[in-house]
């Protein structure tokens, strides 16, 4: 990730500490459909990190190195952290307009690993319907 803005709804966070590293991938073929919906799909692609659900201090001394992904959206004072590794996050519920969503490639102990973060920023056309329906 480089730390740029971007309308691509596509991000990479890519930089170990001592391992090589890539660059981004395509966008995603089917972003403008999810947003025609009111969804934001945004994919993304980790090399040299395994994204998992291991967090502390002891977890950021393994090899090979893992981490998980800090989400925000238009720069709320919380965040989620991703550590499902299914290259997508998924975001529905906003409501039209402008949005940014600010990723950040983190260690276990949630500290950012430096220059690895990226805002993807996107309009949403339409909102996603709410269903007034419970299920039984």
């Amino acid at each position: 990730m480089n730390g740029k803005n971007s309308n691509d709804l596509t991000a990479l966070v890519t930089r170990g500490r001592t391992q090589s590293a890539k660059e981004v991938r395509g966008a995603a073929p089917y972003a403008e459909i999810g947003l025609a919906l009111g969804i934001v799909w945004i994919q993304y692609r980790v090399e040299n990190l395994l994204i998992v659900p291991v967090f502390g201090e002891g977890a950021t001394k393994v090899s090979p190195r893992v981490g998980h992904l800090h989400v925000t959206v238009d720069d709320l004072p919380w965040w989620w952290a991703d550590a499902s590794d299914n290259n997508t996050i998924d975001i529905a519920g906003l409501p039209v307009g402008q949005h940014k969503v600010r990723i950040e490639l983190v260690n276990a102990n949630h500290q950012i690993i430096p220059g690895e973060t990226k805002t993807v920023t996107f309009t949403l056309p339409v909102a996603v319907a709410q269903s007034t329906e419970v299920a039984r």
